[in-house]
């Protein structure tokens, strides 16, 4: 059975029992996501930890136009995707939706405090210090034909070498980030994959092999094949 329901913006849910669940978790995920299905688009992020926690949810999908109108605007102040609706709760922001679950259910999150608050850590440190500037990189290469870009680009790159050799130097031979798959690594991994088409994250062969088992577990794959259905549909 499918843990999830997908369905567009004021549309009805195909699902005709959707309506009388209590609680049903539902996020937004681009109706067209520009990235082609390659699981980059921020709701995978969400779908992700959905999966690894077992629980159901459907996907509202909004267009771009939809994305910067009152109704969205009142989840997402930003206009952006993905967002989180359960009940009365409304959130925005991958890691804070992200934690969020990892908090409500097992699976995510260890157990000992101590370890607990070091996930926290690691998840805050993927989105604000090793994302940065690997975003960076993408808005770069959208301005390849800027002047100035030419000399940038090394700098940017090299931004993002030195951080991939801090977290390489960290992780060692160590299969995650700190003892057991929570969702520290959910977040770096999900950070990570978006250096796939640079080959950089190749020059660190046990940051290669940790994004690669990431990709590899089930939740992630369930998480991947619901985001590329919906590329498949659109297109």
């Amino acid at each position: 059975m499918k843990r999830h329901f997908e369905y567009l913006a004021n549309s009805r849910p195909f699902h005709p029992n959707l309506r009388n669940l209590a609680m049903t978790i539902t996020i937004t995920a681009f109706e067209r996501s520009p990235d082609g299905g390659k699981g980059l688009a921020r709701d995978m992020r969400v779908r992700w930890a959905l999966e690894e926690a077992g629980q159901p949810y459907e996907v509202r999908l909004v267009s771009f136009r939809a994305m910067k109108e009152p109704a969205h605007l009142a989840l997402h102040p930003f206009g952006q995707i993905p967002t989180y609706e359960e009940g009365d709760l409304a959130l925005f922001e991958t890691g804070a939706i992200v934690f969020h679950i990892a908090e409500r259910h097992a699976g995510l999150l260890p157990v000992d405090a101590n370890a607990r608050a070091r996930a926290v850590t690691w998840m805050f440190a993927a989105v604000n210090t090793v994302e940065p500037p690997i975003l960076e990189l993408g808005t770069a290469r959208l301005e390849g034909d800027k002047l100035w870009n030419k000399e940038r680009l090394p700098l940017v790159k090299e931004r993002i070498r030195n951080r991939l050799d801090q977290l390489s130097t960290y992780l060692g031979d160590a299969d995650w980030l700190d003892g057991a798959f929570s969702a520290a690594d959910l977040m770096m991994v999900s950070v990570l994959l978006r250096l796939n088409p640079s080959g950089i994250l190749d020059e660190h062969p046990n940051l290669a092999a940790y994004v690669a088992r990431g990709e590899s577990r089930p939740a992630y794959k369930r998480a991947f094949d619901a985001q590329l259905a919906v590329y498949a549909r659109k297109r």
